[in-house]
C-alpha cells in the first residue's frame, strides 16, 4: 500500500508545488442569457477547435483562459435551448462577449417537442451533477451508459424494473420480488442502487422508483468509488431525480393496456416567485394494474415534491420529498415444475399464491436536503443529506416440496420487512492550475447507516387442504384458513427473535485529481479514497469492522475533438449486511479493475458511439446457497471466493439522421469462479450471468408530408448463453429474445402512443431460474425448478399533452 500511495502522491505534489511556468493570459469569457435578460445557468460550452469544455454558473458566466491567440469556434448547447455557434477571434489579452442570447425552444413546440425527436433526448454530453465530476463523457475514462426519460417514455417504462435493462450493454435484471425492488446484474455481479448519488442498496431494496419522478438513469460501469462511496466493481446504476428547472411548464399523461392496466402522471414545474428565488417540481403518478398472473396485482400511487430556494446568486437551497405507497397481492410471480424450465403444460398465468391470503402494503418515505454555495468563479462547495424510511406488511408463500405429478404442498409466513437508512454528503469541486498543468479537484465526505429489520415467523408449516397443483391449480381457500398476523409488538421487536437483523454504517474520505496537459488533451486522474465500515448482525457478535483504501488511475487522450481513448484501474470494495444460512454476517466485497475503451461522437456531435473491454476480478461474491432455502422464499446466501470476469462492450445512442433515433449495443461477458475453497468451483459459471447480451432500439418520426408526425418503433432484447446455479461450467438456462413494436402520432401539444410488447407472443422468456433438490425426508418429493417467465404479448396505450 506504501508503494500505491506514493505512486498516487508523486505527480500531484509535483504539480501542485511545481513551479508556474510563463503562461499567455489570452482568454474568452461571456454570459449567457435568454430572451427575457435572464442568466442561463448550467449550460455547456466547448471550444471545438481543443475539445476543452465549462458551464455556466448560477449567474450564466463563463470562462476560457490560458489561450493563444488565434481564432476559435464555440459550441453552446443549454437544456431547453437551440445550439448556438460562435467564432471568436483572441488578439487581445482579455476577449469579453458580452451578453449571449439564446432562444427559448419551448416556443417551437411544434418543430422542436415534436415534429423530431432532438438528439440530446437520448444522448447526454455530461453526467449529472450528483456525480459530482465537471468532465464531459467524450473525456471521462470509463464507461458511463445514460438512458433520458424521453427514452423511457417512448419505450411506455413505468418503473426501475420494466425494461430498463435493454438499453445498456451487459446489463441484465435478474426477477425476484418484482413487486417491490429491482435486481440489476452488470459485469459479472448484481450492481447496488444509487439515488441522487447515494448508495441506497438494502437487503431487499431500495423500492423500485417509479418512471415519473426519473429525470435520468445513470449506469456507471466498473468501480466507481472515488466518486461515491463503496461501488460494487461491476459499477452501479444512479437514479436521478427530477428537479426544478426554473421554466414553467408540465405534461399530463395516461396509460391503458392489457390485464386492466390504468395509470395516470401529472408532471408540474415552474416558479413560486417571478424572480426565480422559489421555484418547484410536483410529479405525481397513480397506477392500478393486474399482472398476467392470476390475481396478483399492482397498484402504486407516488407523490414527489421539490423546492429550490435561491437565496442569492451563490447560494441555493433544495428539499425534495418522495413518497412511493403501493399494494400487491404476492410480492413475485415465481413459476414451478418438475420437469424443467418454462414447463409447456404450465399456463402462462400460473399463480402461487391464492386470493384469500392477506394481501401486501409497501410504504416507502425520502427525503433530501441539498445545499449549494459557489465559494468564488472556480469552486463550488456541495453538501446533501437523505433519511430513507421503508416499511412493508405483508405474508407470503413458498412450497415445501413437489411431486412428479406437480402438487407443492405450500407453507404460509409473515414477511414483514422495515428500514432505516441515513446518509450525508459534502464535496469541494473546483479548477486551479499549476504552470501548463489544469487541475479538477474533488474532495469530500461521505457517510451513511442503514438498519434493517424483518419479521418471518412461520403462520402455517403446511397450508391445509389438496395442494396447488401447477398443472391443473385450483384456487380460492377461505380467508378464515389464513390466521392473522400478530402485529402488537413493533416489527423492531418482533425480529429481535429471528436473524434478520442487521446494521451498517460507514464513514470515507476521499480526493480525486484530474490533471489536464497538452492544452487539455491528455487528462490524468488520480483517486483515493479511505472507507471505514461497520457491519453488525442481530446478536452484535463479532461486528465486520474494515478499514480500507481504495486508489484509482486513469488516463484518457483526445485524438480529435469528437474522439478519445482511455485506460483504468481502479478498486472497490463493498460492505455486505446479509447473512448466511447460520446469522454469520458476510464478509465485504473486494474488486480490482482493469478497462479501456474508445469513444466517438458523429454527426456533429448528434450520437455517440462507446467500446470498451475489461477484466474484473472480485472477491467474496454472494450468491443463493440452494441448499439452504429461506423461509421467507428463495434462498439464503453464500460467498464465492473469487470471481474474475472478462467482457467487451459496444454502445451506440443519438440521433443518426434527423427524426431517427437509436439505441443499441452488444456486451459479451464471460465472467467465471477463478478461486474457491472447493476446488471443483473453480471453473464453473459466475451464477446469473449471460455470455452474450444484444439489444437495438429504433424510433423514426416523419418530419414533412402529410404524415408528417407520425412515428415507429421498435425493438429486440436478447440474452444468450445464461447460466444460473455455481455448479454448472455450460450454459444452463434457455436464450431470452423478446421484440416489441410501436407507432405514434405528435401533434402539436398531443402525443398518442401505442406498444406492442412481447409481439412474437414468446411464452418462454425468463427473468430467473433455479433448480432444488428433492427432499431426502419426503419420499415422493423431487427435484424441481422454480422460474419467473414473462408476460405473454400485450399492448400499452399512453395519451400525452405537455403545456
Amino acid at each position: 500500500m506504501n508503494k500505491t500511495l506514493s505512486f498516487l502522491a508523486i505527480p500531484m505534489i509535483s504539480s501542485i508545488f511545481s513551479v508556474a511556468q510563463a503562461q499567455s493570459k489570452l482568454k474568452i469569457d461571456g454570459i449567457l442569457v435568454n430572451e427575457k435578460s435572464e442568466p442561463i445557468s448550467g449550460a455547456t460550452i466547448k471550444l471545438l477547435n481543443t475539445g476543452v469544455t465549462t458551464s455556466t454558473d448560477s449567474e450564466g458566466h463563463f470562462i476560457f483562459d490560458r489561450l493563444s491567440a488565434k481564432t476559435y469556434r464555440l459550441e453552446i448547447k443549454a437544456f431547453g435551448y437551440g445550439k448556438h455557434f460562435m467564432e471568436v477571434t483572441v488578439k487581445d489579452e482579455e476577449t469579453h462577449l458580452g451578453p449571449i442570447i439564446m432562444k427559448d425552444q419551448s416556443e417551437s413546440i411544434d418543430e422542436v417537442a415534436v415534429y423530431g425527436k432532438y438528439y440530446e433526448h437520448y444522448k447526454f454530453d455530461s453526467i449529472s451533477g450528483s456525480l459530482r465530476l465537471k468532465t464531459p463523457i467524450l473525456e471521462l475514462p470509463q464507461n458511463i451508459q445514460v438512458i433520458s426519460s424521453d427514452l423511457m417514455a417512448d419505450q411506455q417504462v413505468f418503473d426501475i424494473v420494466d425494461g430498463i435493462t435493454r438499453n445498456i450493454s451487459g446489463a441484465t435484471r435478474q426477477g425476484h420480488w418484482d413487486n417491490q425492488y429491482a435486481n440489476i446484474r452488470m459485469r459479472g455481479s448484481k450492481i447496488p442502487a444509487f439515488r441522487n448519488g447515494m448508495n441506497i442498496e438494502a437487503s431487499w431494496g431500495p423500492t423500485a422508483e417509479d418512471a415519473s419522478m426519473i429525470e435520468r438513469i445513470e449506469f456507471v460501469k466498473g468501480p466507481a468509488g472515488f466518486m461515491l462511496a463503496n461501488g460494487e466493481p461491476g459499477g452501479f446504476y444512479n437514479v436521478v431525480t427530477k428537479k426544478p428547472t426554473g421554466h414553467t411548464k408540465g405534461s399530463v399523461t395516461l396509460n391503458t393496456g392489457s390485464f386492466d392496466l390504468y395509470r395516470g402522471a401529472v408532471d408540474l414545474d415552474g416558479k413560486i416567485t417571478k424572480s426565480n428565488k422559489l421555484i418547484y417540481r410536483l410529479n405525481v403518478a397513480g397506477q392500478k394494474k393486474k399482472f398476467f398472473t392470476k390475481y396478483n396485482n399492482s397498484d402504486r400511487l407516488v407523490i414527489a415534491p421539490v423546492l429550490t430556494y435561491n437565496i442569492d446568486s451563490l447560494t441555493a437551497i433544495t428539499a425534495e420529498y418522495t413518497f412511493q405507497g403501493s399494494s400487491y397481492l404476492s410480492n413475485g410471480n415465481y413459476t414451478f415444475s418438475p420437469k424443467g424450465f418454462a414447463d409447456p403444460g404450465i399456463a402462462n398465468d400460473f399463480f402461487y399464491g391464492d386470493p384469500g391470503m392477506e394481501p401486501g402494503k409497501l410504504r416507502d418515505h425520502s427525503a433530501y436536503l441539498y445545499f449549494d454555495r459557489k465559494l468564488s468563479q472556480k469552486w463550488k462547495f456541495h453538501a446533501q443529506a437523505a433519511y430513507f424510511n421503508f416499511d412493508m406488511k405483508a405474508t407470503s408463500t413458498w412450497l415445501n416440496y413437489m411431486t412428479a405429478a406437480g402438487d407443492m404442498p405450500r407453507y404460509y409466513s409473515t414477511a414483514d420487512e422495515h428500514g432505516e437508512n441515513k446518509f450525508g454528503q459534502l464535496s469541494f469541486n473546483g479548477e486551479e492550475r499549476t504552470g501548463s498543468i489544469r487541475h479538477r479537484i474533488l474532495a469530500g465526505v461521505d457517510y451513511g447507516n442503514k438498519k434493517f429489520w424483518g419479521d418471518f415467523r412461520s403462520l402455517l408449516p403446511s397450508i391445509p387442504g389438496d395442494p396447488l397443483n401447477v398443472y391443473n391449480p385450483v384456487y380460492g381457500i377461505p380467508e378464515s384458513v389464513f390466521p392473522k398476523v400478530d402485529r402488537t409488538l413493533n416489527i423492531k421487536e418482533r425480529a429481535k427473535s429471528q436473524d434478520y437483523v442487521t446494521s451498517s454504517s460507514y464513514v470515507s474520505f476521499y480526493v480525486h485529481d484530474e490533471m489536464a496537459f497538452l492544452s487539455d488533451r491528455l487528462k490524468l486522474s488520480l483517486g483515493l479514497r479511505y472507507t471505514s465500515s461497520n457491519v453488525v448482525s442481530k446478536t452484535n457478535a463479532d461486528p465486520a469492522k474494515d478499514k480500507v483504501w481504495s486508489p484509482r488511475v486513469g488516463v484518457n487522450y483526445l485524438i480529435d475533438p469528437s474522439m478519445s481513448v482511455y485506460a483504468l484501474f481502479d478498486q472497490s470494495f463493498v460492505p455486505v449486511s446479509g447473512l448466511d444460512w447460520q446469522g454469520n454476517a458476510l464478509k465485504p466485497v473486494r474488486g480490482n479493475n482493469l478497462e479501456a475503451g474508445l469513444k466517438k461522437e458523429w454527426g456533429g456531435g448528434k450520437w455517440i458511439s462507446t467500446l470498451s473491454a475489461y477484466q474484473i476480478k472480485r472477491k467474496n461474491a454472494p450468491v443463493d446457497d440452494f441448499d439452504h432455502p429461506n423461509p421467507n422464499g428463495g434462498f439464503f446466501l453464500m460467498q464465492l471466493g473469487e470471481t474474475t470476469t472478462k467482457g467487451i462492450e459496444f454502445d451506440v445512442t443519438g440521433e443518426i439522421v434527423k427524426g431517427l433515433n437509436v439505441n443499441a449495443n452488444y456486451a459479451l461477458t464471460d465472467s467465471k469462479i477463478s478461486q474457491d475453497s472447493k476446488t471443483e468451483k473453480i471453473g464453473n459459471i459466475t451464477p446469473n450471468t449471460a455470455k452474450h447480451t444484444a439489444n437495438a432500439w429504433i424510433s423514426y418520426r416523419l418530419q414533412q408530408g402529410p404524415l408528417k408526425g407520425v412515428g415507429l418503433m421498435g425493438g429486440m432484447q436478447g440474452m444468450f448463453d445464461r447460466a444460473i446455479g455455481s455448479v454448472t461450467k455450460v450454459s444452463n438456462f434457455k436464450n431470452y429474445l423478446r421484440t416489441d413494436v410501436g407507432i405514434s402520432y405528435q401533434r402539436n401539444q398531443y402525443n398518442i402512443s401505442l406498444m406492442v410488447n412481447n409481439l412474437l407472443d414468446n411464452r418462454k422468456l425468463m427473468t430467473a431460474g433455479s433448480t432444488t433438490a428433492k427432499n431426502a425426508k419426503i419420499p415422493e418429493s423431487v427435484a424441481y425448478y422454480s422460474y419467473i417467465v414473462e408476460a405473454r404479448r400485450n399492448f400499452r396505450l399512453g395519451i400525452t399533452y405537455k403545456f
